[in-house]
């Protein structure tokens, strides 16, 4: 699987584009294109054909002109995927379904919007934001989620881990199910064949008296979807985070 990272282009030039834009030259023709056209251009390759597919050659056959036109805009794939980060990162109308919620319908509204992202582009899971560039988009969903936690007996410090807890939590589970489905398209089998072809072996295993827990468990344990096991640990995740933030208000001094 192909893996791309933020920031593996020029960063100084990712930010100057994330945060001035191209300015527009008082001499020459007039641009023909955007810079916001190449970039949703580009999102649209990977949307389709997956992050591998995506160069300056595609998108501009996407574009229909000649790849040298690009790099009047941008000056590779590199600060070209910085930027399409950025603008995938937007939240939409999540400030005004978030509004007059508690910290946890906060963060219960913008998990489910970074899972749903996850699966609308599927490509971002094969991106490293271990250092993300943060760009004006990017800061304004950290914006609005940390403007969430505002009020909560919580250090900024402890804010941060949380909002990366929960992140960490989305992006786990939104790769598992992204991989799954993968798995099924890329080997034509389903998940029940899949777990039907191990069954005699696993049948056999589990008579020999090895792994007595597992032999013990119900038909069912492993039946649980993805989106139930999503709902599960979100909530999990969430009750714990309560659970913390009422231990540190009770011991509080007045």
């Amino acid at each position: 699987m192909t893996t791309e990272r933020s920031g593996g282009g020029d960063l100084r030039l990712s930010l100057e584009l994330l945060w001035r834009g191209r300015e527009r030259q008082a001499r020459g023709p007039k641009p023909s294109l955007s810079l916001d056209q190449i970039v949703t251009a580009a999102i649209k390759v990977a949307d389709a054909e997956g992050l591998g597919a995506l160069s300056m050659r595609r998108v501009a056959a996407e574009l229909g002109v000649g790849t040298m036109s690009l790099y009047r805009y941008v000056p590779g794939k590199g600060e070209l995927l910085d930027l399409m980060l950025d603008k995938v990162s937007d939240p939409g109308d999540t400030a005004e379904r978030v509004k007059g919620l508690d910290w946890r319908g906060v963060l219960n509204v913008t998990a489910r919007g970074t899972r749903e992202l996850y699966l609308a582009h599927p490509w971002l899971l094969q991106v490293n934001w271990a250092r993300p560039v943060l760009g004006p988009t990017s800061l304004a969903c950290l914006e609005l989620v940390l403007h969430g936690l505002d009020g909560l007996d919580l250090s900024d410090q402890e804010k941060m881990m949380v909002v990366v807890a929960v992140d960490s939590f989305v992006t786990g589970t939104a790769r598992t199910y992204v991989h799954s489905l993968a798995a099924a398209e890329g080997t034509g089998m389903s998940d029940e064949e899949f777990w039907a072809t191990q069954g005699p072996f696993l049948e056999k295993a589990m008579s020999t008296g090895a792994y007595p827990t597992l032999a013990s468990m119900s038909e069912d344990a492993f039946g649980a979807s993805h989106e139930q096991t999503f709902e599960f640990g979100l909530a999990r995740l969430l009750d714990g985070i309560e659970g913390f933030i009422a231990r540190r208000t009770q011991y509080d001094p007045p």
